[in-house]
């Protein structure tokens, strides 16, 4: 719809003919001439709630990965931290009704990956998505939660507790309106968010027939890498996983695997961060950061050729950090930099072998050795 009208202002005086040949039907078009004024007095309403946010197109918070799929969201519902959206992220994702060694990688993934500065993505439902979630939060680290309903109603009920946590210590996402109650077609519909906004998926336990190879058919779609844990040959719940690595996803036994393999892509998300942030000196030093072999050259205390030898946004924030891990948000405070600055310029320096992350969104210095 953007490409072809370029903005709601355009989409609003567009003819019927027009929208119905971009795609519209008839109830949409009815919808969007005539709108439900108390719906959308419902959404303002919902909207003035505390950490409620509504993300549309053109807000310059829309997650860059999700810009790039197709048919990405025209807008977001959130609950939460709007920049976490911008972290670094993986899907952990698998059955509703995982074994219990399903439920014991998943949690200890989870909380290996959370503690390595990845953000964990996942859908809310029981089993390997909420324990997911819970072992993310409980290493202290960040979680989103893509939901299949209104960011007001929670579905599963039994996962109200852990929606408040991730609403506190993470993001709650939705493309569907306050209101919007569980159907069966909204669920494989967010499928393509949580891949959308990931480096790469990563499934746990599935059967054959399981909805979590729909998310990673999309996410092989979408560009992004799709990595299964083997299992037992007589555990059904690991037939969908062996299905995926003959297929092509990558067999992984450690979290190291899945770190080495979403370097390349978390380099596009620095240069995509870095792009729309304008730092266009940095982004030529991005460039070949996903490459670079090994740590940084160290001279007098520091890398050598470092990238704040060409920009100064840089010498503040390595001004800004010590030896001793600091939060995020002290070292936004400290450097005056905007969060997305300095998400985006932390993940070029992790990458570089400069900085490490821990747990709850600590950056610190990496000691020379």
């Amino acid at each position: 719809m953007k490409e072809r009208f370029g903005g709601i202002d355009r989409l609003l005086t567009a003819s019927a003919s027009e929208l119905r040949h971009a795609g519209l039907k008839d109830e949409s078009l009815a919808a969007l001439r005539q709108p439900d004024r108390s719906l959308l007095d419902h959404d303002l309403e919902w909207l003035s709630g505390r950490n409620h946010h509504l993300l549309t197109w053109d807000d310059e918070r829309y997650p860059a990965l999700l810009r790039d799929i197709p048919s990405p969201p025209a807008a977001l519902y959130l609950v939460g931290d709007p920049d976490i959206l911008w972290q670094p992220q993986i899907a952990v994702i698998g059955s509703r009704n995982p074994t219990a060694g399903g439920r014991s990688n998943t949690r200890d993934f989870a909380a290996e990956l959370s503690r390595s500065g990845l953000t964990v993505t996942s859908g809310m439902a029981e089993g390997v998505d909420s324990e997911a979630h819970a072992a993310a939060l409980d290493a202290g680290g960040f979680t989103v939660a893509v939901l299949g309903t209104g960011p007001d109603i929670v579905y599963p009920v039994s996962g109200r507790q852990l929606a408040a946590r991730v609403a506190e210590q993470g993001v709650l996402v939705t493309e569907f309106p306050p209101g919007t109650k569980p159907k069966r077609g909204h669920f494989p519909t967010r499928n393509r968010i949580i891949s959308g906004l990931s480096l790469g998926v990563l499934v746990i336990e599935a059967g054959l027939r399981s909805g979590t190879l729909i998310t990673a058919r999309l996410a092989g779609d979408q560009g992004r890498e799709v990595f299964a844990l083997p299992g037992s040959i007589h555990n059904p719940m690991s037939k969908g996983c062996h299905r995926l690595i003959r297929e092509g996803a990558k067999l992984v036994e450690d979290v190291s695997q899945i770190l080495q393999e979403l370097s390349s892509l978390a380099g596009e998300l620095a240069r995509e961060l870095e792009t729309r942030l304008g730092e266009s000196a940095a982004a030529d030093e991005s460039a070949s950061l996903a490459s670079k072999a090994g740590g940084p050259d160290i001279e007098n205390g520091e890398p050598k050729g470092a990238p704040w030898e060409h920009d100064e946004e840089y010498a503040r924030l390595w001004d800004c950090l010590g030896y001793d891990p600091a939060p995020v948000d002290l070292i936004i405070e400290k450097s005056g930099l905007t969060a997305k600055a300095v998400s985006a310029m932390l993940l070029m320096l992790e990458l570089r072998g400069m900085v490490e992350a821990h747990p709850g969104g600590a950056y610190c210095r990496i000691k020379k050795r």
